[in-house]
């Protein structure tokens, strides 16, 4: 009798603080490590990606589940993969994030890839672009693109409209290989001719000699991948002013005149043909509700497709969240996320399944000035793309 009043109370107890823990682990914030370039020549992606994470959060009361969100930012200044590394394992060991996300260049992401699988920490990209990236970890996830991804619909687009002859310029590193090599492929297969190509310095901000190669090889257009800022500015003025144009010559890119560079390049842009998977007048309910709630957060500063990455990155732990009921995180997370989709204001996406890479439509686009303001329209659609180099 004695022994089984004592079971019980013993047993209560137990259950007493099984029941504490679960509050308290309730209670604790979700810590989310952010590692992105605040300081720098690609500052603005930091920005860029963070002001759209936050904005997921604001619109939700800065909750995700039942547990309060604290985003925990470190700085990585750009392409400096051991301090990337190293913030990585503050944030994994001191401040003992749940999440690591951001990611902004590609030798950030790949110097951390292996703390997330040694942690079996998720590790969401946000912007890395190289192609490949998820097969370095299985806790990387990607809600940003690859460059073959944007790549492939561009050289599609300009086979389909009576391109022939194109002369390739890209950005002296992997983004840019894989740029040049995916539109190389896609286009001589189907007819299409290369009739020069450079790899273009990223610490070089004077074009002009390769716009005079360029001019030289008289092509019927150029295609270029330059990461968005001041190469990107520079190029597209000196395109113009150097007469390219002119000269009956198109310009194509991908992000080359995205909304964080697209006023700075003035009417230089106007006739610019991109992809991307996303642009600010995209219209849709879900993309009219975010611009209309980015701008009253963030005033003059246009949302683009890093800030929406940022959103969706947060989204997606929320919508994982919902699916499961509670938040999860590790390996429970990285069983439910793959195959997940939601609407995002860039259009219908979903985390493919075998890659974990994500799964979007790609938007061929035209610079314009619409009512006094310049715009990348988007004109032709090309949905469900996955990376063509994990097919």
């Amino acid at each position: 009798m004695f022994g089984n009043t004592v079971r019980r109370i013993l047993r209560f107890a137990i259950v007493g603080q099984i029941a504490c823990a679960s509050a308290a682990l309730a209670a604790e914030p979700l810590k989310i490590g952010v590692i992105l370039p605040f300081t720098g020549p690609y500052a603005i992606y930091g920005t860029k990606i963070l002001n759209g994470a936050k904005l997921y959060l604001s619109q939700h009361g800065g909750r995700i589940g039942d547990r309060e969100v604290e985003l925990v930012t470190a700085d990585d200044t750009g392409v400096a993969p051991e301090l990337s590394k190293r913030l990585a394992q503050q944030l994994l060991i001191k401040d003992k994030v749940s999440f690591l996300v951001g990611f902004g260049l590609t030798p950030s992401a790949l110097t951390v890839a292996p703390l997330a699988t040694q942690a079996k920490v998720p590790m969401i990209v946000m912007n890395a672009s190289t192609t490949g990236l998820t097969r370095k970890s299985p806790f990387i996830i990607r809600v940003s693109q690859t460059q073959p991804q944007v790549t492939e619909p561009m050289a599609k687009w300009a086979i389909e409209n009576g391109v022939r002859k194109v002369y390739t310029l890209v950005a002296d590193y992997s983004p840019g290989h894989d740029s040049e090599k995916q539109f190389t492929e896609t286009f001589t297969k189907a007819g299409g001719e290369i009739v020069g190509s450079v790899r273009y310095p990223l610490n070089n901000a004077d074009p002009s000699p390769y716009l005079e190669k360029i001019k030289d090889a008289n092509p019927q257009a150029v295609f270029v991948f330059l990461p968005p800022g001041e190469l990107s500015i520079a190029f597209i003025k000196g395109f113009k002013s150097r007469g390219l144009e002119a000269a009956g010559m198109k310009l194509f890119g991908t992000s080359l005149t995205e909304e964080a560079v697209i006023d700075a390049t003035g009417d230089a842009a106007i006739g610019v043909i991109t992809a991307s998977n996303y642009s600010e007048p995209h219209r849709s309910p879900e993309n009219d509700a975010y611009v209309a709630a980015y701008r009253k957060a963030y005033g003059e500063d246009r949302p683009n497709y890093m800030s929406v990455a940022g959103y969706d990155g947060i989204a997606l732990i929320a919508r994982v969240a919902e699916t499961k009921g509670t938040v999860v995180t590790g390996q429970a997370f990285m069983d439910a996320v793959k195959g997940i989709s939601w609407a995002s204001p860039r259009g219908p996406v979903q985390i493919d399944p075998e890659t974990r890479d994500i799964v979007q439509s790609v938007y061929i686009r035209k610079t314009e000035k619409v009512d006094g303001r310049l715009e990348n329209v988007e004109f032709a659609t090309y949905p469900g793309v996955r990376d063509p180099q994990d097919r």
